[in-house]
Order: structure tokens, then sequence, then C-alpha cells
């Protein structure tokens, strides 16, 4: 198996901070080129990551490199990021929302309530709705949504083997009514995005 098609993060893959830091500025390149070709800009400040065993590798990397908390922090480290890595029958993102001016941020929030329950991905005649990740309640009793959302997109044999075919159209998007926006996904990041399926 190689390292793209890993499920998860164990021990044994992370580096000692010592060897990391000898190759960390390598390291940051390599992820930053792999990221590129899985980001999604949807709408005017909706923007998805979709994550991958090396983009989750990374951060757990970075994680214990800036706080050097040692196994005790590898563990919470583990627990957060592995659910993040696609299991072979599913893309899995980060979405953020991103506004500079703290006032129109929190505006805008407050009336995102739900939001993490109404991505979808749209493609040949399927309509695969995203399902948000249970760790946390991401809307809170106000209804205000938090800037970052983790956002799974379960697949079918039939949808994940549509989704590997190239030349056709691929949308995603929210259906959300304060932020109803959709993107056509590129080939590019459509065949980068393949790779996370069996």
């Amino acid at each position: 198996m190689t390292a793209a098609r890993k499920k998860s993060i164990t021990a044994a893959d992370i580096l000692p901070i010592a060897d990391y830091t000898k190759i960390r500025s390598e390291k940051r390149k390599a992820v930053v080129a792999i990221k590129k070709k899985r980001r999604m800009e949807v709408g005017p400040v909706a923007t998805f990551y979709f994550e991958s065993y090396d983009t989750m590798l990374q951060q757990v990397q970075e994680m214990l490199y800036i706080e050097k908390g040692g196994d005790a922090q590898l563990v919470d480290e583990l627990r957060a990021y592995n659910p993040l890595i696609p299991q072979g029958r599913e893309l899995v993102a980060t979405v953020m929302f991103e506004i500079d001016d703290p006032v129109r941020r929190t505006n805008f929030l407050n009336r995102l309530g739900g939001v993490e329950h109404t991505a979808f991905l749209k493609f040949a005649g399927e309509t695969v709705k995203g399902v948000p990740e249970e760790d946390q309640d991401r809307t809170n009793e106000q209804g205000k949504a938090s800037s970052v959302q983790f956002v799974h997109f379960p697949l079918s044999d039939a949808q994940a083997t549509a989704f590997k075919q190239g030349g056709q159209q691929i949308i995603l998007g929210f259906d959300h009514p304060a932020y109803a926006h959709m993107a056509v996904i590129g080939e590019e990041t459509r065949a980068a995005l393949a790779g996370d399926l069996d």
C-alpha cells in the first residue's frame, strides 16, 4: 500500500522531531503542491480543502513540531485527524468560511446555521449529500455556524466508479438559503480526488 492509499496514521508513521526538522521545508513544499490540486473555492468566501492521508500526516507532524507535546499530544492529534482521512468510498473536506473583517464574519456566520448539512456533489445524474463530521456540533444553539466545518461525502460503489471517469461535469456546492453557491470541479482536481476512492 502506498502512502497515498493509507487510511490511518499510526505512531510508526511519525518522524521524530529532530528528523522532521531536517526535512520540514521540503515536506511542506510537497504538501502545498498536493493541496493545490485538492482545493476548491465555492462562492465568495468558502473554500473546500479535500483531505488525504498525506495532508493529515503533515498536519499531525506540524502540530507536534510546533507544540512539542510528545506522545501524549500524539494520541490527541491522531484522534482528531484520523477521521478526516478518506476511507476508500468517500471524499472528506475541511471547509473554511474566510472573511477578514470580524464584524462581517460574525454577521455572516450568524445567518449560516446548519450549513454543514447542505453541502453536496452532483455528477452523472446523482447527488451526494455531505455528512458533517460528528466530533462536535458545528452550529451553536443560537444558530451561529462555525467558520470551519468538516464534511464527508459518502459514495456508493457506482458513484465512486462514475466519479473516477473523466470528461464529465462535477458540481460542488451548498443549498443553504444564505449561501446557495456552486462551482464546477476541474479535471485536475477530479483526478486528484479520484485517487481517494478504491
